[in-house]
Order: C-alpha cells, then structure tokens, then sequence
C-alpha cells in the first residue's frame, strides 16, 4: 500500500486526472461530505463486498476515509484481494476538510 497527500490528490483532480476514488465511510459520513469517490464501506470490503470494484484490480484505485485509518485497512485488504495499485489517502476527509474547506 502507498500513501498520497491530500495535495498530490488535490492537483490530480485539479488538473482534470480521472481518479478511481473509494470512499470506506458509512452512507451517512458520505452524505455529509465527499469527494466524489465511490462508496464501498469497509465493512462490504471485510467480507469480500466489491464486485463494483472488479474491474479497477490492474487500474490505481485511491481510499478514503474520516482519517486514513479504515482506508488503510481496506488499502491492505484490497491488495489480498488482488489489487495492483491502492493507494490510501493520508490524513482522509480530516485533512482534506483541512486545507480545503
């Protein structure tokens, strides 16, 4: 698992990039606020939950989540699975509502 910074996604996004974006909060954490990212809980992901997410195993998938902790998880839990390139969202919505909010 690899890390990026709300500024590396910020200027991707920025710049026009499409990005596959996770987002592993709960359907109420992600009706507050999101970024756009696909909602697949953590829990869907523990138990093996991710057909929506079948086709992005060789493509870069990015997770979020409140912190980077639960996207840290499912980062991990993703690559046992088989995906090839997850990278988790360092610091999650926190820092992202930090700097940009």
């Amino acid at each position: 698992m690899q890390n990026i910074t709300a500024e590396e996604l910020k200027a991707r996004l920025d710049a026009g990039e499409k990005v596959n974006l996770v987002d592993v909060r709960e359907p109420n954490e992600h009706a507050e606020f999101n970024i756009g990212g696909q909602l697949v809980p953590l829990g869907n992901i523990r138990n093996f939950q991710v057909d929506e997410l079948e086709n992005l195993k060789d493509a870069e998938v990015i997770v979020y989540c409140r912190s980077g902790n639960r996207s840290g998880q499912a980062a991990m839990l993703l690559e046992t699975m088989g995906f090839s390139n997850v990278n988790n969202l360092a610091g999650g919505m926190m820092r992202w509502q930090e700097l940009y909010s």
